[in-house]
């Protein structure tokens, strides 16, 4: 190769292979059947710096990629000619397409989502939307219930309801480091996210899941009236030294500690963890409500890339470690 590969996209059923490379070009090979030959098809000078991720779709002959120029781009697959551009927010890290209503997802470093729907020759901007503190690292996309899946630097996973159209985020909190990769099993409705703490999460998104609520804002707290350290006036008055604000996760209320002493896992919020909850809210909180929604696998190794074969249930994981692991998924994915 003329320079360093940075990303790929394999379709089975053409055999060909799309490489991005540290250059900006995307480099098409057709594979032998035996797959012991590459024959070189084209190159499509796609970006002006390092190609950050690339889709073959099939369907409509394209090839769509993203690059550290901030560039969204798709080309046709079969005349080799760039169809349409977008300039991102930021550096791309994650591409999702859904052939049916040719919208595609982009996530990137800033946390943002932007959602273009594309047509020939060129692309309109649909929505942005976001909800991650820190950058998205994957997206994964289910066209069936038209859910979007977006994992981030800041350990969460975050499901966006596109097909219901009310703008529904639900928040998935199991992981202690970054969310490396994201799969789905569309026949069992399970989510599989993978994590740099060598966590391998299975969530199981077939029951009715809670938005958490907005955190609220308060100068005193909403449970006992005690003043935080920033309302002097009240402090002054009651003659009272000023608490530290937390919220309760179920809730939103602005609380004090002692107001918010106890801990509980709420698994349908996606609080997978234990997290803070206020007094009140951990009497409600039932025992049915605590079941956990996800089952939680040690890989023993920073997942770097993940795929997932739904037909064989099989998912390969590959880590820092430089070690490739093979997992029978089917005891926990059916």
């Amino acid at each position: 190769m003329p320079s360093p590969c940075s990303c790929m996209s394999f379709n089975p059923e053409t055999r060909r292979l799309s490489i991005g490379l540290d250059n900006g070009t995307i480099s098409e090979f057709i594979l032998s059947e035996d797959y012991n030959k590459m024959t070189p098809v084209k190159n499509y000078q796609a970006h002006q710096s390092r190609v950050t991720m690339v889709l073959f779709v099939l369907e409509l002959e394209w090839v769509l990629s993203t690059g550290q120029d901030k560039q969204f781009a798709w080309h046709c697959s079969e005349s080799g000619q760039r169809l349409g551009g977008y300039r991102t927010s930021a550096v791309a890290s994650g591409l999702q397409f859904d052939v049916e209503t040719r919208h595609v997802f982009i996530g990137d470093h800033s946390g943002q989502v932007t959602i273009l729907k594309l047509e020939q020759e060129n692309c309109t901007l649909v929505t942005t939307f976001r909800g991650h503190t820190g950058g998205v690292t994957a997206l994964c996309w289910d066209p069936v219930q038209q859910v979007l899946f977006s994992g981030s630097s800041d350990h969460s996973v975050i499901m966006w309801d596109i097909g219901g159209r009310k703008g529904t985020a639900i928040e998935l909190q199991g992981h202690n480091d970054k969310v490396q990769a994201l799969s789905y099993a569309q026949h069992t409705r399970q989510l599989i996210s993978c994590g740099g703490d060598g966590g391998i999460v299975v969530w199981n998104m077939d029951v009715e899941r809670q938005e958490t609520p907005e955190w609220l804002d308060s100068d005193s707290c909403q449970k006992c009236d005690q003043p935080f350290f920033w309302n002097f006036k009240q402090m002054w008055d009651s003659k009272k030294i000023g608490l530290r604000q937390h919220h309760c996760r179920k809730c939103g209320k602005a609380v004090c500690g002692k107001c918010s002493s106890k801990r509980s896992s709420i698994p349908l919020m996606g609080f997978e963890f234990e997290v803070r909850v206020c007094d009140s809210c951990h009497e409600a909180i039932t025992d049915e409500e605590r079941a956990p929604t996800a089952t939680f696998h040690d890989s023993k190794h920073n997942i770097v890339h993940v795929h997932f074969d739904a037909t064989r249930g099989w998912l390969l994981t590959s880590g820092t470690d430089r070690v490739i692991k093979l997992w029978d998924m089917t005891p926990v994915v059916s």
